[in-house]
């Protein structure tokens, strides 16, 4: 399954330094805009210290809902003792897994996803479905019809999207806190992105933060300027995971700002603007897939693997 996960990624990458024959035309609209050189800033432990209640979050995204609804999925959840369950769903298949709950010492309601598991067929046929498209209006009303999406990453997130926003609700009601965070890994941080725009229009009174662990371009150039305006969100990538180039500039995606890129020696740096072209973070740094690690998707992310 990984060879057919690893070829499935080749036909999605273009390098954003040379062109590749695509399978398919991009419009002349969602011609990519070109990665930038920005600021780089070395974290320290206390900026990279305060990441790990996330990941844990992110790494609980895999466990089922039927020990996420109690909190006793071991050291995914062990690593959060404070957290308060509200609602848990998903199947695992069809449908990614989610929780809802109440986080006192951070404050904060708590959404949370699963990511990809490359043994499953359903959400690696959700990877491989990248044309770019329009938000539902109904989901997204107002959004403006320049902001396009990952097709796959947008049939996910309609999946899960109702549910989640009740859970939320609920969970609102049971505290004086008015901040959702919204936290996943790989195909669950692209879902993670796209309910930090989602909830907003639903709850206007709350305020968004998104951690995303390995997260994939979600979607266009105009996408990444409404989450920029609009949310806050930080994407951790660990070293050369080749999750987070894909799909390639060239087909019309590009990532909001935000990243935090943990180096191969371990140290952390904060890479401002689009996909930085820096070579110490992750678009300047990782140049294909051949010069990337599947096996960096995983983890670590400061000790902690992403599985349940």
């Amino acid at each position: 399954m990984i060879q057919v996960l690893l070829f499935a990624l080749a036909l999605l990458h273009v390098h954003h330094h040379g062109g590749v024959v695509r399978a398919f035309p991009v419009p002349f609209s969602l011609l990519y805009r070109k990665a930038i050189i920005g600021s780089v800033k070395t974290l320290n432990s206390f900026e990279i210290a305060a990441f790990k209640p996330y990941a844990y979050y992110a790494s609980a995204g895999y466990c089922d809902p039927s020990i996420t609804r109690d909190w006793a999925c071991g050291p995914s959840c062990e690593g959060n003792p404070s957290y308060i369950p509200v609602a848990s769903g998903g199947d695992g298949a069809d449908v990614q897994y989610w929780f809802v709950g109440i986080d006192p010492t951070l404050e904060s309601v708590i959404v949370g996803h699963e990511g990809t598991d490359p043994s499953k067929i359903v959400p690696l046929l959700t990877i491989l479905d990248i044309p770019l498209e329009d938000l539902d209006q109904s989901l997204f009303p107002g959004i403006s019809p320049l902001i396009q999406v990952h097709a796959g990453f947008h049939k996910a997130h309609a999946k899960t999207a109702l549910e989640v926003l009740d859970a939320v609700k609920l969970a609102l009601t049971k505290t004086t806190y008015r901040k959702v965070t919204t936290v996943g890994h790989s195909l669950g941080a692209a879902i993670a992105v796209l309910d930090s725009l989602y909830l907003p229009l639903f709850i206007p009174d709350i305020t968004i933060h998104t951690v995303g662990y390995g997260t994939p371009r979600v979607g266009n150039w105009a996408f990444a300027e409404y989450v920029d305006q609009h949310a806050n969100l930080t994407r951790v990538n660990n070293r050369r995971d080749v999750i987070p180039i894909l799909p390639g500039l060239i087909l019309g995606y590009q990532h909001p700002g935000g990243e935090r890129h943990i180096l191969p020696d371990g140290s952390w740096v904060a890479c401002s603007a689009h996909d930085n072209e820096d070579d110490r973070c992750t678009t300047g740094g990782v140049d294909d897939i051949f010069d990337a690690d599947l096996t960096d998707h995983d983890g670590p992310y400061d000790g902690v693997e992403m599985s349940c």
